[in-house]
């Protein structure tokens, strides 16, 4: 939940008397989307949030400040059934990542539990995982939270084409190193790498 971002827009948007429908309608959203924002369960994105400050007589660098401060550390996950590489996976991500929560799971029926209980903001997936598809545990987070970014990680780059078929939103070779994680959450959407990468 994004409550401190969501009380200061309630606030802000009262101060300048605008209904909900009204600030929808500047930004050629829906009423339901600001009501979205104004609940906490969703953050504008990165293109959005300085129309959103323009219309509220507000700098944006504070709206991305707030929505970067967010209640919950963003939950990143990385399954890969390799313990060694999972371990230093890991590593890296909370290297690069350092206000996340960062989570390894050698077994993909593990991760789905954890993501039936928990918002994950990023997966990071091993294509091959024994005997179970890393593709298919793509589509299987997606469904839970289709909010979840999912990057593919692996060894053989022949596997990116049957990788974009799915949800995934990025792809990187083993492996795993600060530099290419960097570039890849500067490609997500806003809030996920504003809030959790160093740039």
């Amino acid at each position: 939940m994004y409550t401190l971002f969501a009380e200061t827009l309630r606030k802000l948007r009262a101060a300048r008397g605008l209904s909900q429908a009204q600030l929808g309608k500047q930004l050629y959203v829906y009423r339901s989307t600001v009501a979205r924002w104004e609940s906490g369960t969703r953050l504008p994105d990165a293109i959005m949030i300085p129309q959103l400050a323009k219309c509220l007589g507000v700098d944006a660098n504070s709206l991305f400040d707030l929505a970067a401060e967010g209640d919950e550390r963003p939950k990143v996950i990385m399954v890969d059934d390799n313990e060694v590489i999972l371990t230093d996976g890991v590593s890296v991500l909370e290297e690069v990542m350092p206000n996340a929560s960062v989570t390894g799971f050698i077994r993909p029926q593990d991760a789905i539990g954890y993501a039936k209980t928990n918002r994950v903001a990023l997966a990071v997936l091993d294509i091959e995982l024994g005997t179970a598809s890393g593709l298919a545990l793509c589509d299987q987070l997606c469904e839970i939270d289709p909010g979840t970014f999912v990057v593919f990680l692996t060894a053989y780059p022949d596997y990116a084409l049957d990788a974009w078929k799915t949800g995934a939103r990025g792809f990187m070779l083993k492996p795993l190193t600060p530099e290419d994680v960097r570039e890849q959450l500067k490609k997500l959407r806003y809030p996920f790498w504003m809030g959790g990468a160093d740039e």
